[in-house]
């Protein structure tokens, strides 16, 4: 035995790391005969997206987050937050990509997610517009 502090830690976690214990579980994409023979409805409540999982719900609470978004399309440029809107347009950008590379692959998460990105960027779009004509505008016309 070597007289290396490292070296002997390194050896003695070499067979805690080789247990199978510690491998990744596969899982192939096959199919099993239960699922064969389930209905369309039995097939969408029992599968990984369905409505048990949260991959399901998250996008279904999310949703109010693009409507309310939609909503604000009425309110001012003025009274809009520019932070706010920032965050929501880059939560929608990042979450839409995240959602494109998990397993299971979520589209109805990933097309709530972009939906955020676009109305997060039209609002931005719209605040930074409001935000150009009043430093544009001359002194005069405030008063």
């Amino acid at each position: 035995m070597s007289t290396r502090p490292s070296y002997r830690l390194f050896q003695a976690s070499r067979s805690f790391f080789r247990q199978p214990l510690l491998r990744r579980r596969i899982q192939t994409a096959a199919p099993n005969e239960a699922q064969a023979t389930q209905s369309g409805f039995a097939k969408f409540y029992n599968s990984p997206v369905g409505p048990k999982t949260v991959h399901f719900w998250a996008p279904i609470m999310k949703w109010a987050l693009v409507l309310t978004g939609i909503s604000d399309f009425t309110r001012p440029a003025e009274s809009l937050s520019l932070t706010q809107n920032l965050a929501l347009m880059s939560t929608g950008a990042i979450w839409t990509r995240w959602c494109l590379i998990i397993k299971p692959r979520n589209i109805f998460l990933a097309a709530v997610n972009f939906f955020l990105f676009i109305v997060g960027g039209t609002q931005v779009t719209r605040i930074i517009m409001y935000n150009q004509s009043v430093k544009n505008k001359p002194i005069t016309e405030e008063a």
